[in-house]
C-alpha cells in the first residue's frame, strides 16, 4: 500500500462523516492572496543612462567618471562604490549637480542600508555645501540609523536636532520605538520613550503648536478663525508649519490643514518652499482632499519644487493602503518624468497592489509598466508575474499563456508562483480538473510543486465546496513527500467549517496532530474549540484544549465559560478546570469566573455545588468567600455552607 493510500486509511475517510456527502457549492469570490508571494525586490540600481560606468560592484576612480552626465543615480553608484575619504568629496563637489532638498531626501534614501555613508554625505552636504537640513530629513536619518549598529549616530542626530530646534514627531517616533521593540532593543526603546516624554513636556513650541491645532480643529475655518491665529502674532518657520501640518494630519482635517497652509502664505507673508509643499503633500493624500492634492503638485511643479523621494513613498504606500490606485499610478508616472526615479522595488510593490484588487485592473498595470520600460529598464520575472497574475485572476487563460511564452523568451522560466497562479485562476472558475493537471504538467516540466502551489490548490477546491476532492489532494501532496504547515492545515479546516461539518475537521485535527506530528495555529484550535462547544460537543472540545497546552499554546477559557454557565454540569465545570491547569489545580482567578458565570445566569445552587467540590484551599480564599459573600443578600448562610463543605472534606 503506497503513502498515499496508507493517509487515506489513516484518516479513515468512509467511516468519518467528512466522506463524500457534497453539498451545494459556495461562490467562488474570495482571492488566495495570502497564499501567492513574491520573490523578493531586486535592488539592483539602475542608471538612466545606458552607458553608466557604475553598474557594476567594482570600484573605478571617480575622476574617470566625470565627463558622464551628472545625475541621481551617478551619485549613489559613487559613494556606494567607493569607502569615504577626502578625496571622494573632492571628487565629489566636483559634479555638476544641485544638491537641493530633494536631491539630498533622494541620496540619503538610497543610501539607507548604508547607515555609515549616508551620515558621511550629510555630514558633508551640510559642512561643505552649506545646507541646512529640515525636519523631514532628520527623522529620515533618526530611521536609517535605527539599528544594533549604528545606535552612537542615532543618539548624536537626536541632540543634533534639539541643538537646532527640531524634535522627534509623534509618527517617527512610534516608527522607531517599535523598530527598537522588534530587535529585542528595550534599553533603547525605554531611553526614546524617556527622551520623547521629556521633549514633550519642556517643548515650549510643541505648546503653541497644540494651541494652533485646537483653534483650527474645534471650529469651521473662517474669519473668525483668521482673527484669532492673527491674534496670536505667531512666528513661523518651515519647522513650525510642518509641525503643525502634522498634528492636524493626525485628526484627519486635511482641508483645514490646507487653510492654514494658505493663511500663513496669505496673511503672514510666509514663503512657502520644497519642505513644506512635501509636507502639506502628506496631509492632502486623502480621498475627500484629492483634488487640492493634485492642486498643489500641478504649483510645486510650476515653481520648480518637487516631491522627495521619501514624500512620494509614503503617499503611494498610503494611496495603495485606501484603494486609490489610480492616483498611485499617476504619482508613479510623475515620479518616473522627474529626476527622482522610485526604485525597480516600489515598481513592484505598486505592480503588486494593482494585481491584487477586485477586479485586477490592467489598464493600470501596463501604465506602470510603460513608464518603467520608458526608463531604460527590460521587464524582470516579477513584473511577467503580476501581468500572468491579472489574466489568470480574470480567467483570461489564453492572454496569460501568451505571457508565459513571452517569460520564456526573455529568459525566465515558469516557476512555482507562475504555476500557482494558473492554478488558482481555474480554481476560480471551477475548472478543478484542469487545476489538479497542472501539478502533473510542473512535474514533467521539472518544477516540484512547494507547499504553497499545493495550499492553492487545496484551497481553490475548499471555495469550490470539494471539500473532499480537497482532501485527496491533500493525501497526493503527502505521497509525494511535502511536508505540511499549519497554514494548510487552517485551510482544509475552514473548508470542513465551511460546509457545518464541524466534527469531521475535529477528526481530521486530532488524526493529523496524534499520526503525523503536524502543529496547528493557535487560532486553529480556537476556532474549532468554539465550533465544537456551539454543537454541544464539551467533550471534543476539552481534548482540543488538552492538545492546546501539549503545544505550549497559552489557556483558552472564555467560550468554557460561557458555554458551561448556560447549559454545563457541576461535573462538566469540574473536568474543565481540571484541564485548564498546567498545574495540580488551577488559579483562584480560574474558579472565580467560573463561579461569576454561574452567578451572572442566575445558577446559584450550582455554583455552592461547584464549591463544594473545590480543594480546601479554594474553598477558604478570601476571594473565594467574598464572592460568595456578594452574591447572595444572606451571606451568613453562605458562610457556613463553605465551612460545613470543608468539615464533610
Amino acid at each position: 500500500m503506497n503513502r498515499s493510500k496508507r493517509i487515506l486509511s489513516s484518516l479513515q475517510l468512509r467511516k468519518s462523516p467528512f466522506y463524500p456527502q457534497l453539498s451545494g457549492a459556495p461562490s467562488f469570490n474570495h482571492q488566495v492572496t495570502r497564499h501567492f508571494y513574491l520573490p523578493p525586490s531586486l535592488t539592483t540600481t539602475y542608471c538612466s543612462t545606458p552607458c553608466c560606468p557604475f553598474t557594476t560592484t567594482s570600484a573605478l576612480s571617480v575622476s574617470q567618471t566625470l565627463f558622464f552626465s551628472s545625475t541621481p543615480e551617478n551619485f549613489v553608484d559613487i559613494i556606494l562604490s567607493n569607502d569615504w575619504s577626502k578625496q571622494l568629496e573632492n571628487d565629489l563637489g566636483k559634479l555638476d549637480f544641485t544638491l537641493k532638498h530633494e536631491a539630498v531626501m533622494y541620496l540619503l534614501k538610497k543610501l539607507d542600508k548604508e547607515p555609515r555613508k549616508a551620515g558621511d554625505f550629510l555630514k558633508w552636504v551640510v559642512k561643505q555645501k552649506g545646507f541646512q537640513p529640515s525636519s523631514s530629513m532628520y527623522s529620515l536619518m533618526l530611521r536609517i540609523y535605527a539599528n544594533r549598529d549604528s545606535m552612537k549616530d542615532f543618539w548624536t542626530i537626536i541632540k543634533e536636532m534639539k541643538e537646532n530646534g527640531f524634535y522627534i514627531d509623534e509618527e517617527t517616533y512610534k516608527s522607531i520605538h517599535s523598530i527598537f521593540r522588534n530587535l529585542k532593543m528595550e534599553t533603547d526603546a525605554t531611553a526614546l520613550r524617556h527622551f520623547y516624554g521629556r521633549m514633550i513636556k519642556d517643548n515650549a513650541m510643541g505648546d503653541l503648536v497644540k494651541d494652533v491645532c485646537g483653534l483650527i480643529t474645534k471650529q469651521e475655518w473662517g474669519v473668525e478663525v483668521e482673527r484669532q491665529l492673527g491674534d496670536m502674532k505667531l512666528v513661523v518657520s518651515d519647522n513650525f508649519v510642518l509641525r503643525v501640518l502634522k498634528e492636524i494630519r493626525e485628526v484627519r482635517y486635511p482641508l483645514k490643514a490646507f487653510s492654514f497652509f494658505k493663511w500663513v502664505a496669505r496673511d503672514l507673508g510666509f514663503q512657502h518652499n520644497t519642505v513644506t509643499y512635501n509636507g502639506i503633500l502628506r496631509v492632502l493624500c486623502r480621498e475627500e482632499s484629492i483634488e487640492e492634492f493634485w492642486g498643489v503638485v500641478k504649483e510645486m511643479k510650476s515653481l520648480g519644487f518637487e516631491i522627495d523621494l521619501d514624500t512620494y513613498i509614503k503617499i503611494s504606500r498610503h494611496f495603495q493602503k485606501i484603494k486609490m490606485l489610480k492616483d498611485a499610478v499617476e504619482l508613479y508616472e510623475l515620479m518616473m518624468d522627474g529626476q527622482f526615479k522610485p526604485s525597480l522595488g516600489e515598481c513592484n510593490i505598486l505592480l503588486r497592489s494593482i494585481a491584487q484588487s477586485h477586479p485586477s485592473n490592467l489598464d493600470l498595470i501596463f501604465r506602470v509598466v510603460e513608464k518603467f520600460e520608458a526608463a531604460g529598464h527590460s521587464r524582470s520575472k516579477i513584473i511577467y508575474d503580476v501581468i500572468h497574475r491579472c489574466y489568470t485572476t480574470l480567467g483570461r487563460f489564453e492572454e496569460a499563456e501568451k505571457v508565459t511564452e513571452a517569460m520564456r523568451d526573455s529568459g525566465f522560466e515558469p516557476d512555482n508562483i507562475t504555476y500557482s497562479q494558473l492554478i488558482y485562476g481555474l480554481c476560480k472558475v471551477r475548472r478543478l480538473e484542469e487545476a489538479s493537471k497542472v501539478i502533473d504538467v510542473m512535474e514533467e516540466c521539472g518544477c516540484i510543486p512547494d507547499i504553497k502551489t499545493w495550499t492553492v490548490l487545496i484551497q481553490g477546491h475548499c471555495f469550490a465546496g470539494e471539500v473532499d476532492k480537497a482532501l485527496f489532494c491533500f493525501a497526493k501532496m503527502m505521497e509525494r513527500n511535502v511536508d505540511t504547515d499549519a497554514d494548510l492545515l487552517d485551510v482544509l479546516l475552514n473548508g470542513f467549517i465551511s460546509q457545518r461539518r464541524v466534527f469531521g475537521a475535529y477528526q481530521l485535527l486530532t488524526e493529523l496532530v496524534s499520526k503525523f506530528q503536524m502543529r496547528p495555529w493557535q487560532a486553529t484550535y480556537k476556532l474549532i474549540i468554539q465550533k465544537l462547544l456551539g454543537e454541544r460537543k464539551l467533550e471534543e472540545a476539552l481534548d482540543l484544549l488538552r492538545r492546546m497546552k501539549k503545544h505550549n499554546y497559552p489557556p483558552f477559557p472564555e467560550p468554557f465559560h460561557r458555554y458551561i454557565s448556560k447549559s454545563g454540569t457541576v461535573e462538566d465545570a469540574v473536568e474543565f478546570l481540571k484541564t485548564l491547569s498546567f498545574k495540580d489545580y488551577p488559579s483562584v482567578s480560574a474558579y472565580q469566573h467560573v463561579f461569576r458565570s454561574f452567578f451572572a445566569e442566575g445558577r446559584h445552587s450550582e455554583a455552592k455545588d461547584l464549591l463544594y467540590k473545590c480543594p480546601h484551599h479554594i474553598r477558604q480564599h478570601p476571594a473565594i468567600c467574598g464572592l460568595f459573600g456578594s452574591s447572595n443578600s444572606n451571606s451568613g448562610k453562605v458562610k457556613r455552607f463553605s465551612q460545613e463543605s470543608s468539615t464533610s472534606a
